[in-house]
């Protein structure tokens, strides 16, 4: 049974910095790739960053691209998302998540590329 567990969310001021870390459990980690979403209150869930199963390709969302960095350490099992620069706007629930083909090299950025989610971390921004 693959488990995701994210930690690393609270409250900060804009223009802060989080680091949120997510724990993954059950299957070979460094076979797959890793996505961050994040869903506001009354938004869908929408795509912020991924990171593929050697980490040698990312895709980021456009609004977070400059202040915002994936990364993975498949020795501890666990993908980061370092977040600079943060915006109100960046408040929201987020969620890591396993891709569900191994080794692929292309990312997905759809909620449909990814078959294990986490339960979700509050980012809360304030102005």
């Amino acid at each position: 049974q693959v488990q995701l567990v994210e930690s690393g969310g609270g409250l900060v001021q804009a223009g802060g910095s989080l680091r949120l870390s997510c724990a993954a459990s059950g299957r070979t980690f460094s076979n797959y790739a890793m996505g961050w979403f994040r869903q506001a209150p009354g938004k869908e869930r929408v795509f912020v960053a991924a990171i593929s199963w050697i980490g040698a390709n990312i895709n980021y969302a456009d609004s977070v691209k400059g202040r915002f960095t994936i990364s993975r350490d498949n020795a501890k099992n666990t993908v980061y998302l370092q977040m600079n620069s943060l915006k109100p706007e960046d408040t929201a629930v987020y969620y890591c998540a396993q891709s569900n083909i191994a080794r692929l090299n292309s990312l997905r950025t759809t909620i449909e590329g990814y078959a294990y989610w986490g339960q979700g971390t509050q980012v809360t921004v304030s102005s």
